[in-house]
């Protein structure tokens, strides 16, 4: 793990760059053609096109507790559908405090604004990424995106130091902590349901993350207006390496792009909605029933943009596996068990690479009904 010790190059803030009124953008931010937005290459050659009127679905999610049958299993089919076509789905009506969302939303924008001085006293290393950061991987010469963040830990316990959170503005790690509460309470009702529907039993998928000290870590990202936003990328394409992605995207500016076959989706925000996605730990254990999803930013050239994404992921040390509920009897799973940190150190080491990673792991040949598991029939999620 030597490698990981240091950053290759010296740190650029990309938030730095775009305050000091430059007109184009350095070379290290600029994508080869086929991975730029709106890109003429690709679709001149149909590799992707862009298409802005399909939305990922939008589930109310307190429809899930409704004492109407049909309504119910409408609304875990819908929620079944999302996990299995998709990948992501924005949730309503979730329980979070609205108000919560806002001031931790808007907390956050005032960090990135202080200055550089102050958050530079949290500046990260590809050790933990834990901190005020720059860039992701440790690939000398490796293209970069046009955002800065700030990582932290939250479970399990043991690795949560608040001393490392800002201190400043003076609310923030008050308000952190609240919606980290909030969120992980949230997170372990989906699980429930995603368990249902998958045919286990509610609390399998929790168990097989740890149970009750699962893993969970918040990434703020800070995306600076850009004088040549078609020429670069805030996040690169990816999937998700851990289990379940709770987004709080900023309302005002548009930037997540979902790929869906050859398309790229820009996925309009509904407001006060978490934006829900599976994670390749999620695919792992459901045997690829749900599928991890690429997606990628772009970024604005009139407008910053915020957006905080919270990671619930299985401890580091635990073993991830197909459940053996959802391997069909006289195939092999498609997955070999591996730790969670085993996993993610190929990100730490690589940085962001579409779904090479999750793919790479597969141990035979991808078909469309994997598992046959059963559809979500009218059961009681409890809360």
């Amino acid at each position: 793990m030597s490698c990981l010790q240091g950053w290759p190059e010296p740190i650029v803030r990309v938030q730095s760059l775009s305050e000091s009124g430059i007109r184009s953008i350095p070379d290290r931010y600029i994508r080869c053609p086929s991975e730029r937005p709106s890109s003429p290459a690709a679709a001149a050659s149909d590799q992707f096109l862009l298409i802005d009127k399909v939305q990922i679905p939008v589930i109310d999610f307190q429809n899930l507790y409704s004492e109407n049958d049909a309504i119910r299993e409408s609304t875990l089919n819908q929620l079944s559908d999302a996990c299995r076509d998709w990948g992501f789905f924005q949730v309503v009506n979730h329980g979070v405090s609205h108000q919560l969302m806002r001031d931790v939303r808007e907390i956050w924008r005032e960090f990135f604004h202080l200055p550089l001085e102050l958050k530079q006293k949290y500046s990260n290393s590809p050790t933990t990424y834990e901190g005020y950061g720059s860039r992701l991987g440790v690939e000398k010469g490796a293209k970069l995106d046009w955002s800065d963040y700030f990582f932290l830990h939250f479970l399990p316990t043991a690795l949560r130091d608040e001393n490392k959170w800002p201190n400043l503005p003076l609310s923030c790690r008050k308000l952190v902590g609240e919606y980290g509460e909030e969120l992980v309470k949230l997170c372990g009702k989906l699980m429930k349901v995603l368990s249902v529907n998958l045919g286990l039993k509610e609390d399998k998928l929790q168990e097989a993350f740890g149970g009750e000290e699962v893993g969970a870590c918040l990434r703020v990202n800070f995306y600076p207006k850009c004088p040549q936003p078609d020429l670069t990328l805030g996040l690169s394409s990816h999937s998700d390496p851990g289990g379940m992605t709770l987004l709080l995207p900023d309302h005002h500016v548009s930037g997540l792009q979902v790929r869906r076959a050859h398309t790229w989706i820009t996925v309009k925000p509904v407001p006060n909605a978490f934006i829900v996605n599976m994670g390749d730990q999620i695919q792992i254990m459901s045997n690829a029933t749900y599928k991890s999803v690429e997606h990628r930013v772009i970024v604005n050239s009139e407008k910053d943009r915020v957006s905080l994404a919270f990671f619930y992921n299985p401890r580091g040390e635990i073993v991830v596996k197909p459940a053996e509920e959802l391997v069909p009897k006289e195939k092999e799973a498609l997955y070999p068990p591996m730790t969670f940190n085993e996993y993610r150190s190929f990100i730490r080491r690589s940085g962001l690479n579409g779904k090479k990673q999750v793919e790479s792991l597969l141990k035979s040949p991808r078909y469309d009904s994997l598992c046959g598991t059963p559809s979500p029939s009218l059961i009681t999620i409890n809360k």
